[in-house]
């Protein structure tokens, strides 16, 4: 494994991932390229230039990319999410070939609380190995990981970290899962894919947390290799995504809707309430409504106190009252495990029973306190918890 960080100019990058890749000509990632709404993703190849004096480059290289289409002139068009290409800044044209630049590059990689992911319902009180590469397909405005998940591949420092690599370190520090995080796991598919299958393979459950901008065909196949997601449902307007996080709600809710539809990896939602957008009690009731009708009363939803950050740093966090008041409305719409998340010692961090009200797992922040789930149910009144309580 490498040891030391690397972190390389526009240039060195570009020119290391064509030279890796057999290629002297490598394509543009076309930052600032225009979304468009429903429509996949196009890049036209472009020349690097002259050559510039040799630099370190990365051992891992490029891996070509799942789920493309060649198309004439040396075009291809990306079929992993809506939207146009560059957006996500991490998948290129190399002479005619789609070439993911973040496999096997991790700019985090350590051990953490699987509750930090806002998964409550599976394996309480672990540490899950989470790590994440660079790029998002969202530009969410308040984005608390904004360094990582906006930035191109070549301005974050990374390490090389091949998937079986990341399997080992999480069984070193005695992990029971691996949770890939912080930005978006969905626009690295093929390191997703294989990070699932070693982690799999070595009895590791695989966790991740995401915005959920994804195409149908490439969903179902993550399904089949994952055993827990958290959605982040941003908000319940077009407008909302449309202007905070540059995308459209409608993509959000099919993926949704498609991951309790399958049915193999377990499913948590979280909506982080941001002061003057999404705080609405209509948007709030509409939200709720929305997700006891398509999802059930089961799944766990959580609603999260918004931290200043990135472009919203003028606001204020978001007042406790609002939390708990979305939360009041969401189990009066008859939602059986609703959370507040992000803040620490609150009891609605806490599991109860959803018949008998006992207190079942017990959280201050990340950490778990107690946990009297037993077997799936309620120690006090028998009644099924549901969730992936053990390993």
């Amino acid at each position: 494994m490498v040891q030391a960080k690397v972190r390389l100019s526009r240039r060195h990058f570009l020119q290391g991932a064509a030279a890796l890749a057999g290629s002297t000509v490598a394509g543009s990632l076309l930052a600032g390229c225009g979304r468009m709404a429903g429509a996949e993703r196009l890049l036209t190849p472009t020349a690097l230039g002259p050559q510039a004096t040799p630099s370190p480059t990365p051992r891992v290289r490029p891996k070509e990319a799942k789920y493309y289409a060649q198309l004439a002139n040396g075009q291809v068009r990306c079929q992993i999410a809506a939207g146009a290409r560059g957006f996500c800044q991490t998948r290129e044209n190399q002479k005619g070939r789609l070439y993911s630049l973040v496999y096997g590059r991790l700019c985090i990689a350590r051990p953490v609380p699987i509750e930090k992911s806002a998964i409550f319902h599976m394996l309480p009180g672990t540490q899950s190995y989470s790590v994440a590469t660079a790029g998002c397909n969202l530009a969410c405005m308040y984005c608390q990981n904004y360094a990582v998940a906006r930035a191109r591949p070549e301005e974050v420092e990374a390490w090389d970290m091949l998937p079986e690599e990341v399997a080992a370190k999480a069984l070193q520090g005695r992990c029971p899962s691996i949770t890939l995080t912080y930005s978006e796991p969905t626009i690295a598919f093929e390191n997703l894919l294989e990070v699932a299958a070693a982690a799999r393979a070595r009895g590791l459950r695989i966790l991740v947390k995401t915005g959920g901008y994804i195409n149908g065909e490439p969903l179902k196949e993550l399904c089949g290799h994952i055993d827990a997601i958290n959605v982040d449902l941003k908000g319940f307007s077009d407008q909302f995504y449309q202007q905070v996080c540059q995308g459209e709600l409608r993509h959000v809710l099919e993926t949704i809707k498609a991951i309790k539809e399958d049915g193999r990896p377990w499913l948590e939602v979280a909506n982080l309430v941001v002061p003057g957008y999404n705080d609405n009690e209509p948007m709030i009731r509409a939200l709720c409504a929305w997700f006891k009708d398509n999802l059930g009363e089961e799944v766990p939803l959580f609603f999260s106190r918004f931290e200043p950050a990135y472009r919203l740093k003028g606001l204020p966090p978001t007042p406790i009252e609002t939390l708990e008041k979305a939360q009041q409305i969401a189990r009066a719409a008859g939602l059986r495990f609703v959370y507040v998340g992000n803040v620490p010692g609150h009891q609605g961090q806490n599991t109860y029973c959803p018949r008998c009200g006992k207190l079942l797992v017990e959280r201050v922040g990340f950490e778990v306190k107690q946990n009297r789930v037993a077997g799936g149910k309620c120690p006090y009144c028998g009644e099924a918890i549901v969730g992936r309580w053990q390993g």
